[in-house]
């Protein structure tokens, strides 16, 4: 990455979390996040391919010039504190070529608009502590802090956007200097 010819917008498709390129992409975040906190164990929120597909969930893969760069998750889930369904936002992941030129974003306003398309009004994730430039992007992007939600012991911040509060596609903050 990084010559002209991987410019250009990511296009965004809803394709299937457990096949190629996909399962690659997840791979390849599960191998980043394992890296910064350890093995996976069973009080980790699940992602499943079954829990990603619609109509209630999407699983997307973003391509530049048809390369496979990023990906993500919407999840329906059920909170305490929430009388209708809310969305969930799950393993986003840009490959490491390809940070820095506005994908996550770019894929963060995408899950949002896969929530929107559902009917959700309100989104949620959760970051870990060693992840402070994603906590900055889901901040810039909306994002407020809220309490513990899912229990995620490899989470220090939890958040949530209200779709409703802003037009779709998206806010326009700037990503910074």
């Amino acid at each position: 990455m990084g010559s002209a010819e991987d410019s250009g917008p990511v296009a965004f498709a809803v394709e299937p979390s457990d096949r190629e390129p996909g399962a690659s992409l997840l791979a390849a975040f599960l191998a980043e996040i394992e890296g910064l906190y350890g093995p996976a164990f069973a009080s980790w929120p699940t992602a499943e391919p079954h829990e990603l597909t619609p109509p209630r969930g999407a699983f997307l893969v973003g391509r530049l010039n048809g390369r496979p760069v990023a990906c993500g998750a919407l999840k329906t889930i059920t909170v305490p504190d929430r009388a209708e369904p809310i969305g969930e936002l799950k393993r986003m992941y840009v490959v490491p070529g390809a940070r820095g030129r506005g994908i996550a974003r770019a894929l963060v306003g995408a899950l949002e608009e896969q929530a929107r398309e559902r009917g959700l009004r309100w989104v949620r994730l959760d970051t870990g502590p060693k992840q402070p430039d994603a906590l900055h992007l889901y901040r810039s992007c909306g994002f407020v802090d809220i309490p513990d939600y899912n229990g995620n012991s490899r989470a220090a911040h939890w958040l949530e956007k209200d779709l409703a509060a802003e037009p779709a596609g998206g806010t326009d903050v700037p990503s910074g200097p």
